[in-house]
């Protein structure tokens, strides 16, 4: 039987363009968003898909886009929405405005499933992070 880092590469390539890199990791693009796919092991009997989606980076920071991710988090049943501000030293300086980049993060266990199954969730995942980064940037 096939690893499932095998059955990732081989139902995703069917349907996604996609790079396999060199830790195994697989990095994929979806409708204006990046995504890295990748087989965590728990335990011997337990194989997680890892997968985090980069939804919008370097997103303008105001209370109004905050109070969407917020919404769009409290709406996702497919994943944790996360807001990640940067910091920088001198943005600080300058008296910049604040900037984030926003984040969708998916684990499951991925061995009980179909390939069929397999490649479905994943494109739910990955279509829900696209209709949330149409959200945020209109």
């Amino acid at each position: 039987m096939p690893s499932l880092q095998g059955r990732l590469l081989a139902v995703l390539s069917q349907v996604l363009p996609l790079d396999e890199e060199s830790d195994g990791a697989l990095t994929l693009r979806h409708d204006g968003t990046i995504a890295s796919l990748r087989v965590v092991t728990i335990t011997d009997d337990l194989d997680l898909v890892s997968l985090t989606q980069v939804l919008v980076w370097d997103l303008l920071l105001t209370k109004k886009v905050r109070d969407s991710v917020a919404e769009q988090a409290h709406s996702t049943l497919l994943g944790s929405v996360t807001l990640v501000e940067k910091v920088s030293e001198a943005a600080v300086k300058r008296n910049s405005s604040k900037r984030a980049d926003v984040l969708l993060r998916y684990n499951f266990p991925g061995g009980g499933l179909s390939d069929g199954a397999l490649r479905t969730l994943i494109l739910m995942v990955l279509d829900k992070g696209a209709e949330i980064r149409h959200a945020l940037t209109g």
